[in-house]
C-alpha cells in the first residue's frame, strides 16, 4: 500500500514524499485520513529548524519519522477511518497523533475514538484541546477569579473557552489583533488590546509565545497571583525582569507542558482519558470559529511557494486537510 506524507525537509521546505506501507500488525490500525491540521505554534519552530538539541527527544511527537532538525515527517492531530485493524475499530472514525499523511498504521490503542457529535473539522482540535485541558488542570482556577488569558490563538482561545465555563469568571482574552475580538466573544470571553489589558488579574495564561506578552502577564498580575506559561520559545531566549515588585508581590510562574498529565490529575487520568475528554468538549459547534477554510493536500498554489511552504506540484487528493486559525 502507498501513502503520501508530508516531510520537512529545510528550514521553510517541506515537500510531500510516497511511501510504502509495511504490512500491518496485530496491533494495529490502517486509518485512512480524512482531516488533519496544522499546530501553527509549534510546527512553525519545526519548519524553521528551532527546535533546540537539547529538546530534540523530548519534542519528538508519539509517532513522527526522520529526525530533528531535518528531514523529519512530524504532526499530531489526525482524524480518519480505520479500514483495517481490530473489530472494535473497524470503520470508526478516530484521532491519532500521527504526522499529516493520507494512509498510515498506528498502534490501535492510540486510535481513540471520535464522538458521533463532532465533525471532522473539529476533531483536528484535539491536540489543542488536550493542551487547553491540561493548562487548566495545571492552573487549578477558582470560581470567581479575575482571569487573563494572553495570546488569541487556537490554545489561547481554547483555555479561555474552559475558563468561561467555570462560575464567576469570565475571561479576558489580550491580543495584538482586533479581529479577534469576535472569536474570543463567540467563546464567551472578553476581548482587550495590549493597552487595555485589565490589572490586578489573579490568573493569567500565557499563550503568545512573545517575551512582550510574558512581561504584560507580570504587569497585570494581582497580588499572589500565579501565572501560567503556556507558550513554547524554541531556541529562543526571553528576558523576563524579575526584579522591581516580582517578589514583593509574591507572583508565581509555572510551566505547563501536555507531555505529561498535570499533577492535579495524574494517577486519577491516563493520556488516552485526557484525550477522549478533550474530544468529547468539542462537541461544542462553537468552536468551528477556529477552524480555517478547508485546503487540499496537495492543493496549493504553484511549486516551490514559499507561502505554502513545500514543493509538490499542484494536483489535487481527495483527502483534505485543515489549516486552524493562528
Amino acid at each position: 500500500m502507498k501513502a503520501r506524507a508530508l516531510w520537512t525537509v529545510a528550514p521553510g521546505v517541506a515537500e510531500l514524499r510516497d511511501e510504502v506501507l509495511p504490512q500491518r500488525g496485530p496491533d494495529q490500525a490502517l486509518v485512512r485520513t480524512r482531516a488533519s491540521a496544522l499546530s501553527r505554534g509549534t510546527e512553525r519552530l519545526v519548519l524553521e529548524g528551532r527546535v533546540p538539541p537539547s529538546q530534540y527527544d523530548a519534542m519528538r511527537a508519539p509517532l513522527m519519522a526522520g529526525a530533528f532538525p531535518f528531514p523529519v515527517k512530524y504532526g499530531y492531530c489526525a482524524t480518519g477511518v480505520v479500514e483495517a485493524g481490530p473489530a472494535a475499530l473497524q470503520g470508526r472514525r478516530v484521532f491519532v497523533l500521527h504526522p499529516h499523511q493520507d494512509l498510515f498504521l498506528a498502534p490501535a490503542a492510540m486510535c481513540v475514538p471520535v464522538p458521533d457529535a463532532v465533525p471532522d473539522h473539529r476533531a483536528v482540535l484535539a491536540a489543542n484541546m488536550e493542551t487547553a485541558l491540561n493548562i487548566l488542570w495545571d492552573a487549578r482556577p477558582l470560581a470567581g477569579e479575575r482571569c487573563l488569558v494572553i495570546g488569541a490563538g487556537v490554545v489561547g482561545l481554547l483555555a479561555a473557552a474552559l475558563l468561561a465555563r467555570i462560575p464567576g469568571i469570565l475571561p479576558t482574552v489580550v491580543d495584538l489583533d482586533p479581529s479577534r475580538a469576535a472569536l474570543a466573544e463567540a467563546l464567551g470571553a472578553r476581548f482587550a488590546l495590549p493597552a487595555g489589558a485589565p490589572a490586578e488579574q489573579e490568573l493569567i495564561i500565557h499563550a503568545s509565545a512573545s517575551a512582550a506578552g510574558l512581561q504584560l502577564a507580570l504587569d497585570c498580575a494581582a497580588f499572589e497571583a500565579r501565572i501560567v506559561e503556556a507558550s513554547w520559545h524554541g531556541d529562543r531566549m526571553v528576558p523576563l525582569p524579575l526584579g522591581e515588585a516580582f517578589h514583593a508581590r509574591r507572583l508565581s510562574i509555572l510551566s505547563t507542558q501536555v507531555g505529561a498529565v498535570a499533577p492535579a490529575m495524574r494517577g486519577r487520568r491516563t493520556h488516552a482519558e485526557r484525550m477522549a475528554l478533550a474530544l468529547a468538549l468539542l462537541a461544542d459547534p462553537r468552536f468551528d470559529a477556529l477552524s480555517a477554510p478547508v485546503a487540499g493536500f496537495a492543493e496549493r498554489c504553484r511549486p516551490r511557494c514559499p507561502r505554502c511552504w513545500h514543493r509538490a506540484p499542484p494536483r489535487p487528493l481527495p483527502r483534505r486537510h485543515l489549516s486552524i486559525r493562528e
